[in-house]
C-alpha cells in the first residue's frame, strides 16, 4: 500500500504525516463507535498527525480521540488546544489537565493556544500570569514536547503572536486556494515560519464546510493537492465520515505535489470568487467567531449559533459557569 510522506516538524527532528486529522469534526461522527472506527483506521492508513481541542463539542472530541488511540498513542503525534482565549494562565493549567485525562495520555506532543482572533489577544497572551507562562511550565514539567498557537481569522494577529517574541515551535492557520489572495495567511504568515523554522500546520483544506467543492469550484483532490503543495509541515482536515478518511487517505498516498504553474493556476481560477470571503466565512463573518473566545472578551454572543447553544447547554464540561450572553 502507498504510504503518506513524512515531513520535518519545523526545526525539531520529528516526522509526521503530510495529512492530519481534524479533532472537530471527529466530535460530529455518528456515535462513538463510529470516530474510534476513523481513528483507528487513519492511523493504520499512515496519519500520525492528530489535532484536537479541549472545547471540541464540550470534550466529546477528545473523549473520543483518547479512546480510538488506546494501544496507539505511541504510534502518533497528538495535538490539542488549549481555550483560555486571553484568560490567565491558572486556567491553562487546568485545562490542561482535563485534555490529558480525556486523550488517555501523559504528555502532548503539541499543545496550542486556540483561536486567536482579537487585536488584544497577543498582549494577553505574553502578559504576566498569561498563557505563555503556562505553556513555558508545561513545557519543563514535560507534559508537553512542543507548543504553538493557532487561528482562523486575521494574518495580522498571527504575526503579532510572532513579535511577541515567544518561542513557538508550531503555527497552525488556514490555507487554500482561495486564501491565497484573501486576507492571506499563505502569503503574509507561512513566509515568515518558514524563515524561523517554526512548523507550519495548514487547515481548512476545503474552506472550512466543503462549500466550494459541493458547488463544482474545485474537487477534493485539487484543495487537498494544493493545500498538501505549501511548504506545511501538515494539512489537517476533519473527519466525521469513513468514506471522507478513505477519500483523504487516497489522495494523501498517492500524493503527486502540484507544479508552481498548476497552483497558479488554481489561484487564479478561485481568485473572484475568493475576494468577497464568500468560502471564508471563518474570517468575515462573527458568526464563525468562537463562542467562548467571544464571552471571554466579553462580546456579545449570538444565540441563534449551534455553539452557542451547546455552551449555554452544557456548562458541565468544567463545572465553571460561562458569562452571561450581552445584548
Amino acid at each position: 500500500m502507498p504510504s503518506i510522506p513524512l515531513r520535518n516538524f519545523g526545526r525539531h527532528g520529528d516526522r509526521i504525516s503530510a495529512l492530519g486529522l481534524g479533532g472537530h469534526h471527529l466530535g460530529d461522527a455518528e456515535d462513538e463507535q463510529t470516530a474510534v472506527q476513523i481513528v483507528h483506521e487513519a492511523v493504520d492508513g499512515g496519519i500520525t498527525f492528530f489535532d484536537n481541542c479541549w472545547e471540541y463539542n464540550r470534550g466529546k472530541s477528545e473523549n473520543w480521540l483518547g479512546k480510538g488511540l488506546k494501544g496507539r498513542r505511541d504510534r502518533v503525534f497528538l495535538m490539542t488546544k488549549v481555550c483560555t482565549h486571553g484568560r490567565d494562565g491558572s486556567l491553562a493549567t487546568q485545562m490542561l489537565e482535563e485534555s490529558l485525562r480525556r486523550l488517555q495520555t501523559d504528555h502532548l506532543d503539541l499543545w496550542q493556544i486556540h483561536g486567536v482572533s482579537f487585536d488584544n489577544d497577543p498582549e494577553l497572551f505574553i502578559r504576566p500570569k498569561g498563557a505563555a507562562e503556562a505553556l513555558d511550565q508545561a513545557k519543563q514539567q514535560g507534559k508537553v514536547r512542543y507548543v504553538g498557537f493557532t487561528g482562523h481569522k486575521d494574518p495580522t494577529i498571527h504575526l503579532k503572536m510572532l513579535a511577541t517574541g515567544f518561542p513557538f515551535d508550531a503555527v497552525q492557520m488556514p490555507l487554500n486556494p482561495f486564501d491565497a489572495t484573501f486576507h492571506s495567511f499563505e502569503t503574509q504568515v507561512l513566509p515568515e515560519l518558514n524563515r524561523r523554522g517554526i512548523a507550519a500546520l495548514g487547515m481548512k483544506p476545503f474552506s472550512g464546510k466543503g462549500e466550494p467543492l459541493r458547488k463544482g469550484l474545485l474537487t477534493p483532490e485539487e484543495a487537498l493537492r494544493y493545500a498538501m503543495s505549501l511548504p506545511v509541515v501538515t494539512t489537517i482536515t476533519g473527519v466525521d465520515k469513513i468514506d471522507v478518511l478513505h477519500q483523504n487517505l487516497q489522495i494523501a498516498q498517492n500524493f503527486q505535489p502540484m507544479t508552481p504553474e498548476e497552483m497558479e493556476t488554481l489561484r487564479s481560477r478561485c481568485r473572484a470568487v475568493a475576494a468577497d470571503g464568500r468560502f471564508e466565512h471563518y474570517k468575515v463573518s462573527l458568526q464563525y467567531d468562537n463562542p467562548e473566545a467571544r464571552a471571554a472578551h466579553g462580546f456579545p454572543l449570538d444565540s441563534q449559533q449551534m455553539e452557542v447553544k451547546e455552551m449555554l447547554k452544557e456548562s458541565e464540561n468544567t463545572g465553571r459557569p460561562f458569562p452571561e450572553m450581552k445584548s
